[in-house]
């Protein structure tokens, strides 16, 4: 009996099969059923997907066999990893001078003949076989082979398709992870800095007011910087804490909400009659959503109309309407409009797409980016349609119900 030789790239080949952590898995219907066509097609009692590690071949799926796997010195799917052929096959292993004394050929399961189509990683690299084993010599026939070859693709599709998804699915552990990584460095990093950011407000407020008669013009101009930065500061901090906590939406009521009522009392919240005008279109009294949910997204939305209006008057209208699982809404206004560069960017967080709004301030990026995390939360999605010089619209939905 021949012992099978290591493949010319057998630490490469061991990583690719490693990669698909398939061996010891349990058996896949799928799988299963391509095996017992391989048999049927070829006409053997034996048909056997073989994966070759260091010591063994292990069948990931088997027909007309009971063990779960062999030696690999004993295995003839050893061998056939190592040809350049893509099918290898011995008629009678009794007359075969690598196989004749092999004891899986002179006693259970007597493995006489063996046609083994190799399975190959999409870096070429063999992993094992899918098998047809008989008991009495014989000969495939040109269409048997041709199936078989064909049968031995679907699986080899099969276990990449597996693959693939396994790595998807730890991309989404790793990912989530550091995004509660992120958060709750994000938190606990805001939370250690607004003692320290109050402290220097509140010297600069105090110094301005108890020197004031002291200082001079450029004194006081830096002075009015130091107080700006630290009020834009705990503005960014603010945010960022918001941010942190989106996930604890899950907590919130669900209530009717009157839209008429609600126009009325974010226009007095954010805005006087004289530089705002909110009006409401739709066909809709009331809905049945989380309040403080809506509530933030609208007046996020509304407060950015109405900082970065180049009108006299910022007139925003906002449009409700319903399918049968959300409700929509379109925020539109007059401004400026947002330059097409910034519209696939303006959710990203800490993006700005202006440099100050009109009273001089310049934003943090958190609020659109905190407006859309809350709303994917609860599986709606936010957009943003605008032209430059003819107003913003921004397109979202809440689910009827919230997303667990």
């Amino acid at each position: 009996m021949q012992k099978p030789i290591d493949h010319k790239k057998e630490a490469e080949r061991i990583k690719s099969l490693k990669s698909y952590l398939v061996l010891d898995t349990e058996a896949e219907e799928e799988i299963d059923n391509l095996t017992e066509l391989a048999s049927e097609i070829c006409e053997t009692p034996i048909s056997l997907v073989s994966l070759v590690d260091e010591n063994r071949q292990w069948f990931k799926s088997k027909v007309g066999l009971e063990v779960n796997e062999t030696s690999r010195e004993l295995a003839f799917c050893a061998h056939a990893i190592n040809k350049t052929n893509e099918l290898f096959v011995v008629e009678d292993a009794r007359t075969d001078k690598r196989f004749f004394d092999n004891p899986l050929v002179t006693s259970h399961p007597n493995v006489i003949f063996y046609a083994g189509v190799v399975l190959k990683s999409d870096e070429d690299l063999p992993l094992g076989t899918l098998c047809v084993i008989d008991n009495v010599p014989r000969k495939l026939s040109d269409k048997q082979i041709r199936s078989l070859k064909m049968i031995s693709k679907q699986i080899m599709t099969l276990l990449n398709y597996k693959k693939s998804l396994r790595k998807q699915e730890e991309l989404s552990v790793q990912l989530l992870q550091k995004n509660l990584e992120l958060d709750s460095f994000a938190s606990i990093a805001a939370h250690d800095l607004k003692s320290p950011l109050a402290n220097i407000i509140g010297s600069a407020n105090l110094f301005s007011e108890i020197y004031a008669k002291q200082i001079d013009e450029e004194g006081r101009v830096i002075i009015d910087i130091i107080e700006k930065s630290g009020q834009h500061l705990k503005s960014l901090i603010d945010g960022l804490l918001q941010f942190s906590k989106i996930d604890d939406l899950s907590l919130l009521t669900k209530t009717k909400v009157n839209l008429v009522k609600l126009v009325k009392d974010l226009t007095k919240l954010i805005g006087n009659k004289d530089n705002l005008k909110i009006s409401l279109n739709t066909p809709l009294t009331s809905i049945e959503t989380y309040p403080i949910i809506l509530d933030q997204i609208l007046i996020n939305l509304f407060t950015n109309s109405l900082k970065y209006s180049n009108k006299k008057i910022a007139e925003i209208e906002l449009n409700v309407s319903e399918n049968s699982s959300h409700y929509l809404f379109v925020v539109k206004d007059n401004g400026p409009g947002i330059a097409k560069k910034d519209q696939s960017v303006i959710f990203n967080l800490f993006h700005t797409a202006a440099s100050e709004d009109q009273y001089g301030n310049k934003g943090n990026g958190i609020g659109l980016a905190t407006i859309k995390k809350i709303i994917e939360k609860i599986g709606g999605e936010i957009h943003v349609v605008s032209e430059e010089g003819q107003g913003a619209e921004f397109h979202f939905s809440i689910l009827k119900g919230i997303q667990k």
